[in-house]
């Protein structure tokens, strides 16, 4: 993630405002990331700094991406994915943890505006970047909620990895 920060840094953006708000999201993905790696169970902790790197991804990624209308339906093709996805998220952290219902609901709608702002884009990279950072979380969710499988953590790291890497390249198109 340090290198990724370092890569934004040293690109030659198409649009410097958005190279800080990027900026942001990496440094607050890093966040995230130490919470969520520290023996103590910070879950909440990464889930709110990942919540805050999506939403300066969405800042980052509306200065100059997309219409009203792309972000529109690419919005409502977030949505049938949420509604597939993450029902099952749902309903088991609402049996299992119900303290975190509002959190993960609050984190599920705003990673679908980040992975929305992407695709409206029209930036083939931040699109990219976006979707592979979803399903990271999708994954991540499923693994933590609903049932966990042998081969998620490498498919979370990839995916999580690939999809930052592609964010933050979408900065130089």
């Amino acid at each position: 993630m340090l290198a990724l920060v370092g890569v934004a840094l040293a690109v030659d953006p198409v649009h410097a405002d958005r190279r800080w708000w990027f900026v942001a999201a990496l440094v607050l993905s890093l966040l995230g990331d130490v919470f969520l790696m520290l023996e103590a169970d910070l879950f909440v902790a990464g889930l709110g700094s990942f919540l805050l790197a999506h939403a300066a991804y969405v800042v980052g990624l509306r200065l100059h991406g997309g219409s009203t209308m792309a972000w529109a339906v690419a919005a409502a093709g977030v949505l049938v994915v949420d509604v597939v996805i993450a029902r099952p998220v749902f309903a088991a952290v609402r049996r299992r943890h119900p303290e975190l219902l509002g959190p993960v609901a609050a984190y599920v709608v705003v990673i679908s505006a980040m992975a929305s702002s992407a695709l409206a884009s029209t930036v083939v990279l931040a699109a990219l970047g976006a979707s592979l950072f979803f399903a990271s979380d999708t994954l991540i969710a499923w693994e933590r909620f609903v049932r966990p499988r042998p081969w998620a953590p490498l498919a979370i790291i990839v995916t999580y990895h690939l999809g930052q890497a592609g964010l933050t390249l979408s900065l130089a198109r």
